[in-house]
């Protein structure tokens, strides 16, 4: 090749790695000022949940961020990168950092205590989070979004369950998630009062023992009238005095406890406990997919002629009824149990809860709201646990509260965290781990041994 030849194959090779180094800086400026963010993962677990997102849009203000965290370590940047999901959403939201060290007074005017602990600040209103989770910062947002403290005001003095109580029958563990959320429980001894408090937002009736005085249940009935936001829930055979409230609201409670023979495919030897994995449309259940749990329900029929708007919220399978006699528990002699039409047992699908609206009585509401449930175990500290409980009974209460669009947000986690196997599959496994593989170590064990003896 010519002299010529190379120096211009040499400047080639210089234009070109020129233009190279000049692509790759334009690059690094415009990644300063453009950026984008895609979730990959299976779960999205690096982006926000739906709810998370209609929740900052629907806030109308500044969200100011305070993080009381050393530069010491990773942990602003872990906090920053959390910070950040919910700026891209909400680019008003500023994030600051204070350093403890640095600053050891404004961490004691605070009243901080934890590396790392955030304060929220939203319309001259804040709250101080040590959990960093999508569910504690968006109800930390949640709570002061809300002008005020949701008043709850549970009827007692007949025996009702304790809203604050610590017994497996008392709603002490629920009620302290609506704590959470900005709401407070009161008691309402309406035998001493005689009527509901103005500034109570919903009146929930917990499953009385004892028939209640005629001038309660009264007053329950002129306080739907008036247009309160009302939970009714309800056991079966309960005789508290409320038939002028059930004529009220259009519902009728079927005799008898509603057993479900579709409990076994989710392991249930109970048939009197029936789960629910699926829901009639409504607000309450849009988008609800978590299985509930509810433990010797009662059925309830709509009557005629109503005046309220009715939807089922709940519903039994096919296989179930509403068992008038007696329920033999699993292994009890006899415990086999058939629908019995000439008792009065109805077939399912049976209703278990609904959710009624009206327009208003009063002016200052648009709909009045109220929702009948035919248990009120399933909210109790002893199954609050069990599937999706404690989320239905959130929704349910933020319906009846009108903060439909602000329901519970619920943790990331993983879609398998659950493993759902049939009876044979289990058999399996027991076969095999239990029988096959301790003798499959056993002989290979004497096979072994066997063979050092031979040498």
């Amino acid at each position: 090749m010519s002299m010529a030849g190379h120096l211009r194959e040499r400047l080639s090779n210089a234009i070109h790695a020129l233009l190279v180094v000049l692509i790759a800086v334009a690059i690094a400026f415009l990644s300063t000022r453009f950026g984008f963010v895609q979730d990959w993962s299976r779960t999205h677990s690096a982006s926000l949940g739906a709810e998370s997102v209609a929740l900052l849009k629907s806030l109308d203000a500044p969200i100011e961020v305070v993080s009381y965290a050393r530069k010491q370590g990773g942990l602003r940047a872990v906090i920053a990168d959390f910070v950040d999901r919910y700026r891209r959403v909400k680019p008003d939201l500023s994030l600051r950092f204070v350093d403890p060290d640095a600053d050891p007074n404004a961490m004691r005017a605070a009243g901080v205590t934890v590396d790392g602990e955030l304060a929220v600040r939203y319309k001259e209103r804040s709250e101080r989070l040590k959990v960093l989770s999508e569910a504690e910062f968006s109800n930390a947002l949640l709570r002061l979004s809300r002008t005020r403290e949701r008043i709850v005001a549970f009827l007692e003095g007949e025996g009702e369950r304790q809203p604050l109580g610590k017994a497996n029958a008392d709603l002490g563990q629920f009620v302290a998630t609506l704590a959470d959320r900005g709401l407070r429980a009161v008691p309402l001894p309406l035998a001493n009062t005689g009527k509901v408090p103005e500034n109570a937002d919903l009146v929930v009736i917990a499953n009385p023992q004892v028939k209640v005085p005629a001038a309660v249940a009264a007053e329950l009935v002129d306080y739907v009238d008036r247009g309160g936001a009302l939970l009714w829930l309800i056991e079966p055979g309960e005789n508290t005095g409320f038939d002028d409230l059930a004529n009220t609201l259009g519902i009728r409670v079927l005799p008898g406890t509603v057993v479900d023979g579709s409990g076994q495919a989710f392991g249930l030897g109970d048939p009197s406990f029936v789960a629910v994995d699926h829901y009639p449309k409504h607000a309450i259940t849009q988008d609800f997919a978590l299985t509930t749990l509810f433990p010797q329900p009662a059925a309830i029929a709509q009557l005629a002629g109503t005046r309220w708007a009715m939807q089922s919220i709940l519903r039994s399978s096919a296989k179930s009824w509403n068992e008038t006699g007696h329920i033999p528990k699993a292994g009890e002699a006899g415990d086999t149990i058939r629908q019995d039409a000439d008792a009065g047992e109805i077939a399912g699908p049976l209703d278990l809860g609904f959710a009624l609206t009206r327009v208003s009585p009063r002016p200052d509401k648009h709909e009045q709201r109220v929702a009948v449930i035919g248990d009120g175990d399933f909210l109790s500290n002893s199954f609050l646990g069990n599937g999706g409980n404690r989320e239905f009974g959130q929704r349910v209460f933020d319906w009846l509260l009108g903060d439909d669009a602000q329901i519970a947000v619920a943790d990331k986690s993983a879609p398998d965290r659950e493993l759902k196997l049939s009876q044979a599959a289990l058999t399996a496994l027991a076969v095999a781990f239990l029988i096959a593989l301790p003798l499959l170590l056993a002989g290979s064990g004497a096979l072994i041994w066997w063979r050092r003896r031979r040498r």
